[in-house]
């Protein structure tokens, strides 16, 4: 039986030349930026170790739960040594509205515990030293580096890995080879920023399962574009935050009265790519 047809995103890849996949991504990058501008990590702290809390508590949790327990965690256990030795059942009952919570309670106190052991109470500001932690693994690590250290890391959480995918930056589905792909396209001292503008993205436009491709302004140089409705009002539907405005500018749509149809801002026409 023939190999099937390759598909327009294939051909598209295979004929962009190195260099121009790296103006791509950059400019991928400078329309992210102007999208959203004010792009951060949405879990609140106000030191390395309350971040380095919250990011493992929010593993398979939103950042919006996360918010709401950790004041009280926060208050209740303001140093490494207090985790470590921290009663069981009392730090179970604060983040079990988190989800697992029990492996949750095992790394917080084994981070504590090593925390005091191996660095005075401290974070580490290193990716070596930071993932011999229980509980923090390269995704969290480059979160702490990059927020608490200022310290440029890329976080490839689903939102980043799906969208560098999308857009043709890397074929790698290993989070630490897309880590690296995308290192190499990408100046340095953007890593951080990036990372926080991609998760944006991925949850207010390009979603999982239906991508609001019609009003992305990301369509001219996303070579998926079409895999999520195109009819800019449809598509406009689908875009979330409180960003929307901005992106349905950017994207060359606005939407009529009620909402019910998007044109072009420039011609009044329907929009196309």
């Amino acid at each position: 039986m023939p190999d099937p047809a390759p598909s327009n995103t294939q051909r598209k890849r295979s004929s962009e030349t190195r260099l121009g996949l790296v103006r791509r991504a950059r400019r991928i990058m400078r329309t992210l930026t102007e999208a959203y501008p004010d792009a951060h990590c949405e879990l609140n702290f106000d030191n390395p170790l309350q971040l380095a809390v919250a990011t493992i508590l929010s593993a398979q949790c939103t950042d919006k739960r996360v918010n709401e327990v950790t004041p009280k965690l926060f208050a209740r256990y303001p140093t490494a040594a207090d985790y470590a030795a921290a009663d069981r059942t009392e730090l179970e009952e604060l983040i079990r509205s988190t989800g697992f919570y029990r492996n949750k309670t095992n790394s917080l106190m084994g981070m504590g515990a090593a925390l005091v052991e191996r660095h005075g109470g401290e974070v580490p500001a290193t990716l070596e030293e930071l993932v011999k932690l229980p509980g923090i693994g390269r995704k969290t690590a480059n979160v702490i580096l990059g927020n608490a250290f200022d310290v440029p890391g890329l976080t490839v959480d689903t939102h980043f890995g799906r969208l560098v995918g999308r857009w043709g930056w890397t074929e790698a589905t290993d989070p630490v080879r897309i880590e690296h792909a995308v290192g190499e396209l990408i100046p340095r001292a953007e890593w951080t920023t990036l990372s926080h503008r991609v998760i944006f993205h991925g949850r207010r436009v390009c979603h999982a399962r239906k991508p609001a491709c019609g009003a992305c302004p990301l369509s001219k140089d996303c070579p998926s574009y079409g895999i999520g409705p195109t009819d800019p009002g449809e598509a406009a539907e689908l875009v979330r935050g409180p960003e929307s405005e901005r992106l349905l500018e950017l994207a060359g749509v606005r939407t009529e009265a009620g909402g019910s149809e998007a044109r072009t801002a420039e011609s009044g026409e329907s929009t196309t790519r």
